[in-house]
């Protein structure tokens, strides 16, 4: 029999390279560590092993290498539950990885009951993985499509309970016990935790040094973006405005390894959903793939 050994051997490379780096990886249902069944002579030809859905952090986060395949990660532990374990709380020093020219589309604010399926819909159909930065309100709200999200394989990351700059910027402290609160509600939906954030509005006029420092102790990394469709903007633009921007904002020299993509998938946003098909469409034309933000992922500038 012909074997057709390609994806084969790269998925049985990566397996491999997980297990030997000690990562502790889970596929679509899984609930304990588990290594692919390697398939019968038969089926070789039918199908590659799949890559894992995500990867737990190690108890030291030692795992967190900059070459770890770009798939979401997540922790097991609460900050709490780490502190009440004795275990660290502050993630080592991580060498940011990018392979090749990289597009990363983000969605905040969500999850809803409409938008954030529809999009979902199509990035399935597209072959394509996102990140969402999900509000623990919102995730209260809907948490069957937070469970969708975590699902089908994309990155979720913390974007504060509910948005309120007068609860995050005041102080450092307001800003981590939001953080803390929806790192709670997200375990206690789908049993994990992220380790990225986005800060609401971003760092630019936000963050001062005291934020850097906190972040750092506690385990948490911040991507903001390099790329905005504008999708939020006040003079309410349509579909063909987002997909110009993006095409624009991705021509230059700022985005020419790295995009990560601001949208948001929360109510009132239907037009990004009927620009999301075009937006994939052109960034595949330009050459990009595209990943999900994890810790190593390089910052938008």
């Amino acid at each position: 029999m012909k074997v057709k050994t390609g994806k084969i051997i790269g998925g049985a490379v990566l397996a491999a390279a997980l297990l030997f780096a000690g990562v502790t990886y889970f596929s679509h249902g899984q609930t304990e560590n588990k290594a692919a069944e390697v398939p019968a002579e038969d089926e070789v030809e039918q199908a590659a092993p799949a890559l894992p859905a995500h990867v737990l952090a190690a108890d030291d986060f030692s795992n967190l290498a900059p070459s770890m395949p770009d798939i979401p990660v997540f922790d097991r532990y609460t900050l709490a539950e780490r502190r009440e374990k004795g275990l660290p709380t502050t993630l080592p020093d991580i060498v940011p990885y990018r392979e090749g020219k990289v597009a990363y589309l983000t969605f905040d604010d969500g999850p809803d009951a409409q938008n954030t399926p529809a999009v979902l819909d199509i990035l399935k159909e597209a072959g394509v993985h996102a990140t969402f930065y999900v509000t623990g309100r919102q995730a209260e709200a809907h948490p069957e499509v937070l469970q969708r999200i975590y699902a089908e394989g994309h990155a979720i990351g913390n974007h504060s309970y509910d948005h309120r700059y007068e609860k995050l910027y005041p102080d450092v402290n307001g800003f981590l016990a939001e953080m803390e609160k929806t790192d709670a509600v997200i375990q206690g939906i789908i049993g994990v935790r992220p380790l990225i954030l986005r800060a609401p509005g971003g760092v630019i006029g936000h963050f001062t040094k005291a934020y850097d420092a906190a972040l750092r102790a506690n385990g948490y990394v911040e991507h903001d973006w390099n790329v905005s469709s504008a999708d939020a903007a006040p003079n309410h633009p349509v579909a063909q405005d987002f997909i110009d921007n993006i095409a624009s904002e991705t021509d230059g020299e700022a985005t020419a390894h790295t995009a990560i993509i601001l949208m948001h998938s929360s109510e009132g946003h239907e037009e990004t959903v009927k620009a999301l098909s075009g937006i994939i469409r052109i960034l595949k034309d330009k050459g990009y793939t595209f990943g999900v933000i994890t810790p190593m992922t390089p910052q938008p500038w």
